[in-house]
Order: structure tokens, then sequence, then C-alpha cells
């Protein structure tokens, strides 16, 4: 698969767009001066060693870290200057995450992890119900709705956490290293599936160290010491 320059890519359709974004932990300089565009629908990758400031920046544009500098823009409103009650709105109406760590409650059946997020977005019963229905069909897991999640393999507990992040309809989903507790046989298969999520639409942004994981993508990026690495161009 081809992997171009950023600096080469004429954007249109823009979804997120990050200008020069800075980002320190005390003395260490995690994010020094990143800008971006992501298409509707695209689905990238950002790929780097571990403390090249890919999860801080995907932290950023999910608001759950502030920067330290510049800009970012999703369907050309502002996130940055976001108030908490602002940000969780935002993430509950515009974001789904799925992490490597399935953030599951082990006693709860597969129904009731998914509802829990929609219970807080007070979404009358009967059409939670019908929701739930509808992401564990896209996840292939309807047969396993009332299952407690502890009984799950680790990659169905994946495609759980993937239906819970689809319950809020989102029209961007963040995934950081989604694969990175799966063997390689359901690790394809969460990748399939987010590959067909952005072929329905969805923005996806995945962080990982797979190279595997990001020829799924339709653009990688890399991050080197906080940087975009445009150096890096492979047929």
């Amino acid at each position: 698969m081809a992997i171009k320059s950023y600096t080469n890519l004429v954007k249109t359709n823009t979804m997120i767009k990050i200008s020069n974004i800075y980002k320190s932990f005390g003395q260490l300089n995690v994010l020094q001066g990143v800008s971006l565009d992501i298409d509707k629908g695209e689905f990238l990758a950002l790929c780097g060693k571990s403390g090249s400031g890919k999860s801080t920046l995907l932290n950023i544009i999910g608001t759950l870290d502030k920067s330290d500098g510049g800009e970012v823009l999703v369907d050309s409103q502002s996130i940055l200057s976001f108030s908490e009650k602002q940000a969780a709105l935002f993430r509950a109406s515009t974001l789904g995450f799925v992490f490597q760590s399935f953030h599951l409650e082990p006693t709860y059946s597969v129904y009731k992890n998914i509802e829990v997020p929609l219970l807080i977005a007070k979404m009358p019963k009967q059409e939670r119900q019908k929701r739930i229905k509808e992401v564990l069909q896209k996840v292939d897991l309807l047969d396993k709705i009332n299952q407690k999640t502890a009984v799950l393999s680790g990659g169905e507990k994946q495609r759980v956490a993937i239906a819970r992040a689809l319950s809020n309809s989102p029209s961007i989903i963040l995934a950081d290293e989604p694969t990175g507790n799966l063997d390689s046989a359901n690790g394809k298969m969460v990748m399939d599936l987010l590959r067909k999520l952005a072929g329905d639409g969805i923005t996806i942004l995945l962080v990982t160290h797979s190279e595997t994981d990001a020829a799924c993508a339709d653009k990688i990026i890399y991050l080197k010491d906080g940087k975009i690495d445009s150096s890096i161009a492979r047929d």
C-alpha cells in the first residue's frame, strides 16, 4: 500500500483540522507543532514509536487532554476551548472510543455494558433496546447479548467495545491500539470491522504500532519526536 507524505496531500471535505498542536509534560515536549487534516469517512493510521506523541494527540482530539497551544476543529467547530460539560456532550454525541484494554464491566452482560452510555445519554428504553441490537448485529454478536463479558474471548470483548462505541451513532471513532491484546486472527477481525465502518462513512483515527493494522487504513501518518515525519514514503 502506498504511504503518501502528508505535505503532498490535497485535502477536501475536512472533518478534523489539527493546527500547530503543542503539548508538554514538565520538561518533556511530547507534541511540537503537529498539523494535520482528516477527511470525513477517512481511515487514518497514526504510527510511531512509544513516546512519539500519537496517543497524546488522540487524547487531545478526544477532549480527554488539553493542548498547550494550537487548534483542533471538528466539523469547523473549535473543541479545545470547551468547558468540561461541553466536552462531555461532544464526546457523547460525536465520538466513539476503542482502547487496547476493553474497559468492559466483567460482571455485566453484553447488553448492560452497551446500555450504560445510553442510560447516561437518557435514551428511552425502547430506543435503547433497538439500538443495542442494531450495533450487536454490526459486530456479529447478537447471539451473545445476554452473556457476561467475563466469559467472552478477547476478540469478542473488543467487538463488544466497538459496538458500545457505535451505540451513540458517532461520526468519528478514535481507536488506540485496538488489537494490542488480541491474537492475529482476532486482530484481523477487528481491523476488518473498522475498515467496514470507514466504508460506511465513519471517520476512523487509529493509533497503532502494527504495520499490518496500519495497512488497513486509507493513509498512514508517522510521528517522530512529537512531529509529523513526512520523509517516509513506501509503495
